[in-house]
């Protein structure tokens, strides 16, 4: 069975995720624009739902990867929509990744659809399932730096380009911590299939830990400090200046006071 078999209404775009994309474009156009009369509520609005777009698109990702490889079920269970609402639970899918953004500048990985992996016959599709959501991150992650890595900045107001670099780093916060090999989140999901039955079956009761253990690990002052070293170096390679992103991580937070170093002037 294939994609075509899914009902046109199943494929149907969400209001609910128009309704973010909206409010991405008006907040980004605010930021770049310094109508805010506080910009960084506008830095606020549009970093936040510039990030439940990413987090749709990852879900969506797998949804879409996982139907042409052979689970036409996704369909049915409105995955394919681009709801957030239709995503697995959405406290894990969306409300605990928004509480990490907020607290502490994290792109927490969120909960993964519901794929029924009987229906999915190979090892690379499996593979390529999971690894499809984390290679999302990726690829925004590359839109936003784009400016950075072609030199195109002339004429960028700075708040709009600390608020991309920031976004930035969210994104690559997500791919690093989707990608990394723990039960539960996409990476394990990659080499699960090539994994033998014994192995799986040891690792299987871990699974739902998974996510709570990395979130365990990012309150290690020693394992937090190598992990945004990797992240600042990647965004580094992507042509995003020193500073950047911190500052549009401080900008982001305005209710707190910003470094002056990290001003925004109207």
């Amino acid at each position: 069975m294939t994609a075509t078999t899914i009902r046109p209404g199943e494929r149907r775009i969400s209001p609910v995720f128009l309704g973010i994309l909206a409010v991405t474009a008006v907040t980004g156009w605010a930021t770049w624009t310094g109508f805010a009369a506080q910009p960084g509520v506008a830095v606020f609005l549009f970093v936040t739902a510039a990030w439940v777009v990413s987090l749709c698109l990852h879900e969506y990702a797998h949804a879409r990867t996982a139907l042409h490889g052979g689970d036409i079920t996704v369909g049915a269970k409105g995955y394919l929509t681009l709801n957030p609402l239709k995503y697995t639970h959405a406290l894990l899918s969306i409300v605990l990744p928004l509480v990490f953004l907020i607290m502490g500048g994290i792109g927490l990985p969120g909960g993964a659809v519901f794929i029924e992996r009987n229906r999915i016959r190979g090892r690379w599709r499996h593979s390529l399932i999971s690894a499809a959501g984390p290679l999302t991150n990726v690829l925004f992650a590359a839109v936003c730096t784009a400016p950075f890595w072609l030199g195109a900045l002339d004429g960028v107001p700075r708040d709009f380009r600390f608020a991309l670099a920031f976004l930035a780093l969210l994104q690559v916060t997500a791919a690093i911590l989707n990608f990394l090999p723990v039960p539960g989140l996409d990476g394990y999901g990659v080499i699960e299939p090539w994994l033998s039955y014994k192995v799986k079956r040891q690792v299987e009761p871990f699974a739902p830990f998974g996510l709570m253990f990395v979130f365990a690990l990012l309150w290690v002052p020693s394992f937090r400090d190598g992990f945004f070293d990797v992240v600042y170096g990647i965004l580094h390679a992507l042509g995003v200046e020193d500073g950047a992103s911190s500052c549009g991580y401080w900008i982001y937070r305005f209710w707190e006071s910003t470094p002056e170093i990290c001003a925004i002037t109207p």
